[in-house]
């Protein structure tokens, strides 16, 4: 890589000079389309990309309900695709016209975490703090994708080509290799799921559902999909996972006993193994209680996976936890995201338990492969297209659950 310029510097093809159209962060559940100055290289290993397509991620409610520290005048967004606009002088695998998704979590593919596979970790990318990401409190001043034009810093780490072109079949399953979907498939790799694997997901929203799709394209038998509803857990039926609706009951009992009912579910000297071997939290620390379902509470998901894994299952914890949530559950949250968690079940059952961020550059190019390949089709999931324009009006009708949002995306 060459030197780096002085942040800053005007880029080769003139971008500064004027503005683009972002949605902007205002303050809580307020957000709006604003003009705000165009993306520019500011290093010579950027790039800026003129975005054809980002999604919204429920991350950004988040930020949205005023819970993990936006800031007014924020540039949202991380799920990001388009083609390449500019490049600086450094930049030498991407280059100006080349269709291009955006991995959330940027990095500089070569310091001691990128280079063991670890991006999300990258050492580089925010000094003084460990992994940086567009559009996320406490992960570098980098804006957002839900805007005309995204700058990419170290671009030939963080631009994954694509074939097409902007609008074709592919649009809605490239956008989701963003975030979404690499996501997801790591959510399998945090619970080891394999062949044959019987697997819960809790969480039926983007986050979940592409896990239990991973799952099942990974073999998984069984792939129970939870939920409170009703047009999550029907794209989850239509895409041929179980759907368990906890409005109707204890989700553990539900699972059991469709186990249960199941030929060779309940083997002789297996009935220690009803539950699952796999299970997946899609939901993170805006968990509901399932007592009140209009309340929240951080710790339900995890107790219940605790109760249902297997003896020697595994568990993937792929919902958001934060340190710094402005409004805890007044029953079991903390500002600072403290959680009690039942370490002697999983302990004395043997459980493995994965955490953490998604590390893109271990799964991008494989996604895109299976894509192209026909042999995936991630894309199924989205309900909701709309313009750039109209972000705002998504946003509250996304964040009051309301229209069968389950995943949107905006064209630009």
């Amino acid at each position: 890589m060459g030197p780096r310029a002085a942040a800053g510097a005007q880029a080769p093809g003139g971008h500064g000079k004027c503005c683009m159209r972002a949605v902007v962060f205002k303050a809580t559940r307020q957000v709006a389309v604003e003009d705000v100055p165009d993306a520019r290289v500011e290093q010579d290993d950027d790039v800026v990309v003129r975005v054809t397509s980002s999604a919204l991620c429920g991350t950004d409610l988040h930020m949205y309900d005023g819970r993990t520290g936006a800031t007014p005048g924020m540039v949202l967004g991380h799920e990001g695709l388009g083609i390449v606009e500019d490049a600086g002088r450094a930049v030498h695998r991407v280059q100006r016209g080349d269709r291009v998704v955006l991995p959330a979590h940027i990095y500089c593919g070569v310091c001691f975490n990128c280079a063991r596979g670890d991006s999300a970790a990258c050492l580089r990318v925010h000094q003084g703090h460990v992994g940086g990401a567009y559009a996320m409190p406490g992960m570098g001043p980098f804006r957002g994708s839900q805007a005309e034009l995204v700058r990419v810093p170290f671009a030939d780490a963080n631009c994954v080509v694509l074939p097409g072109a902007p609008g074709d079949e592919h649009e809605d399953d490239f956008v989701l290799i963003a975030d979404a979907w690499v996501t997801g498939w790591h959510a399998t790799e945090l619970a080891g799921v394999r062949a044959a694997d019987t697997v819960a997901v809790f969480g039926a929203g983007a986050i979940g559902l592409l896990a239990a799709y991973s799952a099942r394209l990974k073999g998984a038998s069984e792939v129970y999909s939870v939920d409170l509803i009703n047009e999550r857990l029907d794209k989850a039926a239509e895409l041929g996972f179980v759907p368990v609706d906890v409005r109707q009951g204890d989700p553990v009992e539900q699972i059991r006993e469709l186990r249960r009912t199941q030929t060779g579910a309940s083997l002789p000297g297996e009935e220690e193994m009803g539950g699952v071997m796999a299970g997946i939290d899609a939901v993170g620390f805006q968990a509901r209680d399932r007592s009140h379902l209009d309340k929240e509470d951080p710790r339900q998901v995890i107790n219940d996976l605790a109760r249902l894994v297997n003896p020697t299952g595994r568990l993937g914890i792929a919902g958001v936890f934060t340190t710094t949530d402005a409004a805890p559950a007044p029953d079991g949250g903390h500002a600072d995201g403290s959680l009690r968690v039942p370490w002697a079940a999983l302990f004395n059952k043997g459980v493995t338990v994965g955490f953490g961020r998604t590390h893109d550059r271990r799964y991008t190019m494989h996604l895109r492969d299976l894509i192209i390949s026909g042999r995936a089709r991630p894309g199924q999931i989205i309900t909701h297209h709309e313009s750039l324009e109209n972000a705002p009006g998504i946003y509250d009708r996304f964040d009051r659950r309301v229209d069968g949002i389950v995943k949107a995306v905006f064209y630009h």
